[in-house]
């Protein structure tokens, strides 16, 4: 699947912003099931200074520093992606979930290392007692951990009701639980605090979802959005991407932007303004699909 992305954040203040300083995770990783194979990045007014790195996960990060007054700032990330997804594990063929944190105490390797690091407790990812007992009803006793993983995600899906405009990023997962709704950034906290208070390796992946709209109604410009998800690490498997929101393994449909320990890590943009008073924000997302990356050139000439 070739796909051309579009991410608009529009900022307008109520009062000049006299100094501002950006972090940008706007460029969609290359894996080894997905391919970047052009990005750019528009900025209205223009940045004094720009800066690229990657950051300590592997993503792409962006820094803008605006030194020149302004009352709107438009950030554009332009990108074309491949995704040739691959067949996860049968998941009876994965191992006992209560075997994967000895596995984890044998693995010395930089991918176990990177696996243990998504063990522990985060920022946006802080859970009681109850979530783990929530989670224990999908994870009996010697049952593989990817079938274990599936069930969790079938759960939270047909259990919790998508909601938008009743939680914020920094809701408590317990929270979350207790009210039973939420949005797919609410869903992933969740379904991450499940596994990781079972010892299971779990971490925040942000990107894209292609959308399609209903038979007969056109396609809406701008109307689609930035979606989040769940990867979890099965020893000998690999990582393998979870969909609690829609209760599906992401295939070729989904755009992997950034992954971390939650939401704080990879957050799309997030900064600081001198000045500015109130703030107004708008976004907009286009996931447009491709025949081929010849013709992505007319659709996105970056």
């Amino acid at each position: 699947m070739i796909l051309v992305v579009s991410h608009r954040n529009k900022f307008k203040y109520g009062s000049d912003v006299s100094l501002a300083r950006h972090l940008v995770h706007l460029t969609p990783r290359s894996t080894g099931t997905q391919t970047c194979h052009r990005h750019r990045l528009v900025v209205e007014p223009k940045p004094e200074i720009v800066s690229r790195r990657l950051d300590f996960f592997g993503n792409t990060v962006q820094f803008l520093t605006l030194e020149t007054p302004h009352r709107r700032l438009t950030i554009k990330a332009e990108s074309v992606v491949e995704v040739n997804a691959v067949a996860p594990p049968e998941p009876d063929s994965t191992v006992p979930w209560e075997d994967v944190q000895e596995a984890l105490r044998d693995d010395f390797s930089p991918e176990g290392l990177a696996a243990y690091e998504m063990t522990f407790e985060s920022p946006y990812v802080v859970a009681g007692p109850e979530v783990s007992d929530y989670a224990r009803a999908s994870f009996l006793p010697g049952r593989p951990v990817l079938e274990a993983a599936i069930d969790l995600t079938a759960r939270i899906h047909a259990e919790f009701r998508y909601d938008s405009g009743v939680t914020a990023i920094d809701t408590p997962v317990d929270e979350i639980l207790a009210n039973r709704h939420g949005v797919c950034q609410d869903f992933a906290h969740l379904q991450i605090a499940c596994l990781r208070q079972l010892g299971l390796p779990a971490r925040y992946v942000s990107g894209y979802l292609l959308t399609r709209p209903p038979e007969g109604r056109e396609r809406l410009v701008g109307a689609d959005a930035s979606h989040a998800w769940v990867s979890l690490w099965c020893p000998g498997a690999g990582w393998v991407d979870l969909d609690p929101t829609n209760n599906l393994i992401p295939g070729d449909e989904h755009v992997t932007l950034a992954w971390g320990r939650d939401y704080g890590d990879v957050s799309p943009v997030r900064g600081v303004v001198v000045g500015g008073a109130a703030q107004e924000l708008d976004v907009a997302v286009d996931v447009i699909p491709a025949n081929s990356l010849e013709e992505t050139a007319k659709a996105a000439p970056l």
